[in-house]
């Protein structure tokens, strides 16, 4: 292929070298063969420089073979230019990914008086894309027209490129516009751009238009549309479709087809039909092998992803780093250290140790399945170039095992090192706020996401509201959410959890508005977390529209949602309905019964909640520490000391439940109750935990209500050295003092009470009617409205007609009687009034309650924090009040 320069042809041979050098271009450029560049230095002698067709195509050899700055060289040199020049050279910059270079040449060749060509326009728009410069690409729209290119098939698919990747909406029937009598590649790669913008409806659409109009899909077709299919919400019916409509077509099993097809029944868990569809042909390659690999793992089936790892390597394939990455993931999902392990040590042999891929997946693994973070950060040192996602597992990982104040300087530590974090970093860190109620962090975060506009993407906005909520800030979290573009189930329902937990169970109600005005529908974990908020405020009324809308939603099926309905009901002491709602739980739980149990318990049913115990093992499910906590307190109540202790000593003999201090609680309570005092004091001295705050006042309750002042002193002197601010102590033992004619200590235990600045923390009633919370504070006998004339009038007719009433030593009306006051005023008759109490209903109270219904014929159902009292007929359900 060499020329001579002595061979160097005269002029009457010069056409037939002009010959000679165009077949040896021609020849080189089909093959990208870069010694046809050897022809250059003799068609400069033979004076041939200035043909531009034989230059043009030695330009495009060089464009080939050398890239941008040689071919960049000739162009310059070229005496002549014309469009197929300026094209060729705008090829090469874009093709180089050197995208300003290509469109400052764009706007040159226009300078120059050059018109471009579909293939020049195509260039440029296609550098507009990578770039995002949406205006700068409408212009060259706008030329393509004016040229009369605007229905050309070249043009139209870098169009449509140009606007899906910059985001802008294109109406079906404008694409279809671009493709007019295009062919299949044309409307493959409109396909193409739609599902990497994620559009994979118009994608969809633009597939069946394309057949309507006669233009047969190709492997390449289906290989794009396969891959989109798992999120168009159809799941399997639309791969499966696709491939029954491939089949019919006829195309070609090639095995990169074939690797789509696979990877598709892999998303949608049927790896049945994708080992089937990857034995239809013998041709299998590392890739093929991964993906089959990766669904056993996407599938929890980590024994046959290792089986067909050795299936691969028989076979003659030797995996690649995702393969490993993948099995590494595997390990992570069972916990497995050591298999793990095992293909840590096979990644090394091979020398994938420092790969990114396995070495993220290593990180993940050693901080999932380690009980320290000491491999994980191991791991993490032997990547060879870290990225966002190596920092990310790094940091969770540390979150993970409760070092959040370490995830914090790692987050620093990655900005330092020039990585930027992505919406998943920022979601972990946001979380470990959360964990940490870390508000100063959590603000420190948002002012960097509000810089950094990572505030758009919706993961980071509900990070963002939980790490919020977490911290007791809710009136930022709500900021955040009217902030957010978007919202979703995951918003409300890590909101309203997050209330709920902090007791804000009236604010939690509130996000179901909220949910209704961005048409956002409930699914069983928001139904349950709000009717958490429902039961803790016992409202009733909001209880049964969620419980009618779990029904019309068919999530009543669900567990969640049929335990939280049982509590709801128990708690608004409504146990008919608690008790239809266990019923139509299919297969019910240790909550379920746990829930029926305690339900029974508090609502005074104490032999039905011991005979449900006996059902619940004869349905052969197994009780847990809360369900005997349900049984020794029903017990208490019942006085049922023998059977309470013997539920107590079972726990550890026959169900190996080793007791919490919890248990001790309320075992003391059980012997207190029932006078034993002495025993209950040896339960305090003698359990295996440090006697608490708890366990004294109990205690000292006890000594309260059998007159015991010694050791009911020695009890509160205890509770006062762990707790010197609680008032409720020094109003057990003035009690104390009354009961046994001590009135003198009782005095001065008040007075010191006085002279420490403590009051007794506000007690609270509230009540629902018609869907609205009233709520009830306790307050001096002033004022003439009609909730006082109601109470007075009550107060006066007790009075009148002999029955045992005697003031309240404060001379206030409690709330308790303020609420009843009101319900007698606002019920229908024919309904019970319900109130609820954030404490224990006061001696005085119940009684007047128990008076008040002698001659008033009404239901009052009070829920206090321990137990539900069903008063009517001057009589109670809990028979005492103790």
């Amino acid at each position: 292929m060499m020329l001579c320069s002595k061979t160097v042809p005269n002029s009457l041979s010069v056409c037939r070298f002009r010959e000679t050098c165009l077949q040896l271009l021609s020849l080189c450029n089909s093959q990208s063969l870069k010694e046809g560049t050897c022809v250059h230095s003799p068609m400069i002698k033979a004076g041939l420089q200035h043909d531009l067709y034989l230059s043009n195509n030695l330009l495009s050899l060089y464009a080939k073979c050398f890239g941008v700055g040689p071919a960049r060289h000739l162009f310059d040199e070229m005496p002549q230019k014309d469009v197929v020049s300026w094209t060729t050279l705008l090829s090469v910059h874009t093709r180089n990914k050197h995208h300003f270079e290509a469109l400052e040449l764009f706007d040159i060749m226009l300078g120059s008086g050059q018109y471009p060509n579909e293939f020049t326009l195509s260039s440029a728009l296609r550098s507009c894309s990578a770039l995002g410069q949406f205006d700068f690409g409408t212009q060259i729209h706008a030329s393509a027209v004016k040229l009369g290119l605007e229905q050309n098939p070249v043009l139209g698919t870098t169009l449509v490129d140009l606007y899906t990747k910059c985001d802008c909406t294109v109406e079906l029937y404008k694409l279809l516009a671009f493709v007019k009598d295009g062919d299949v590649v044309s409307w493959t790669t409109m396909i193409s751009s739609l599902v990497e913008t994620d559009k994979w409806t118009d994608a969809l659409q633009l597939y069946f238009k394309m057949i309507e109009v006669g233009v047969y899909p190709n492997e390449f077709t289906f290989v794009k549309l396969l891959g989109m299919s798992s999120f168009l919400g159809l799941g399997m019916s639309c791969g499966k479709v696709l491939h029954a409509q491939l089949i019919r077509f006829g195309v070609e099993m090639n095995l990169v087809l074939k690797t789509a097809i696979v990877d598709m029944y892999t998303k949608c868990r049927q790896m049945e039909h994708a080992i089937k569809v990857s034995n239809q042909t013998p041709e299998l390659d590392v890739c093929l092998w991964t993906t089959i690999i990766f669904g056993f793992v996407q599938n929890l089936q980590v024994r046959e992803a290792v089986n067909a790892l050795v299936d691969m390597k028989l076979s003659g394939i030797l995996p690649n780093n995702f393969t490993y990455a993948s099995l590494l993931n595997a390990s992570s999902s069972i916990l497995s250290l050591e298999l793990g392990e095992q293909f840590h040590s096979q990644a090394i042999v091979v020398g994938l140790e420092n790969d990114t891929y396995v070495g993220n997946a290593l990180v993940d693994m050693y901080m999932k399945c380690s009980h320290n973070t000491t491999d994980g950060v191991k791991a993490f040192r032997g990547i060879a170039s870290p990225n966002v996602i190596s920092w990310t597992s790094l940091i969770a990982g540390f979150a993970e095992h409760g070092l959040e104040e370490e995830s914090f300087q790692l987050f620093t530590e990655m900005q330092t090192a020039g990585v930027q974090p992505n919406s998943f970093t920022l979601s972990t860190v946001l979380g470990a706020c959360s964990k940490m109620k870390s508000i100063i962090q959590t603000m420190k975060l948002h002012g960097h996401i509000i810089k950094t506009k990572a505030d758009i993407d919706i993961a980071v906005g509900n990070a963002l509201v939980d790490a919020y909520a977490g911290g007791g800030m809710a009136h930022e979290a709500w900021s955040v959410i009217g902030m957010m573009n978007h919202r979703d189930l995951v918003t409300y329902t890590s909101l309203a959890a997050r209330l709920n937990q902090r007791g804000d169970h009236e604010m939690a109600l509130k996000v179901i508005t909220h949910m209704c005005n961005d048409e956002i529908k409930m699914d069983e974990f928001s139904l349950a977390s709000l009717l958490s908020a429902a039961t803790n405020l016992a409202t009733m009324e909001t209880g049964k529209q969620l419980h009618c809308h779990s029904v019309k939603s068919g999530f009543e099926r669900c567990n969640s949602v049929s335990n939280s309905l049982v509590h709801l009901y128990s708690k608004c002491g409504s146990m008919g309905n608690a008790y239809k709602a266990f019923k139509n739980i299919t297969e019910p739980d240790t909550v379920s019964w746990n829930g029926l149990i305690s339900g029974l318990a508090s609502n005074g049913h104490i032999s039905d909640a011991l005979s449900a115990f006996d059902d619940m093992r004869l349905a052969g499910v197994k009780p847990d520490s809360f369900t005997f906590l349900s049984l020794i307190s029903a017990c208490s109540q019942g006085s049922l000391m023998n059977l309470g202790l013997d539920y107590f000593y079972s726990m550890e003999e026959t169900y190996h439940i080793t007791p919490k201090l919890d248990h001790y609680v309320c075992l003391v309570d059980l012997l207190g109750r029932g006078g034993r005092l002495e025993e209950a004091m040896g339960v305090v001295e003698t359990m295996p935990f440090r006697p608490d705050y708890v366990i004294y006042k109990t205690l000292l309750n006890a000594c309260n209500l059998h007159g015991n002042v010694p050791l009911g002193e020695d009890m509160a002197r205890r509770c006062l050295e762990l707790d010197p601010s609680d008032p409720a102590v020094y109003l057990l033992l003035a009690s104390l003092y009354d009961n046994a004619g001590l009135s003198d200590f009782s005095d001065k235990t008040r007075k010191l009470m006085r002279e420490r600045g403590l009051k007794r923390s506000p007690r609270q009633c509230w009540m629902e009617i018609r869907s609205k919370i009233y709520l009830f504070d306790a307050r001096e006998k002033i004022g003439k409205d009609e909730i006082n004339e109601k109470l007075e009038y009550l107060i006066t007719e007790i009075e009148n007609r002999g029955y045992p009433y005697q003031e309240n030593e404060d001379k206030l009306y409690h709330s308790e009687q303020l609420a009843l006051a009101f319900g007698i005023l606002s019920v229908p008759t024919m309904a019970p009034i319900r109130i609820n109490k954030n404490s224990l209903i006061c001696t005085h109270c119940h009684s007047f309650i128990m008076l008040v219904t002698q001659y008033v014929d009404r239901e009052i159902i009070v829920r206090d924090r321990k137990r539900v009292h069903f008063i009517k007929g001057g009589q109670c359900s809990c028979r005492s009040h103790s």
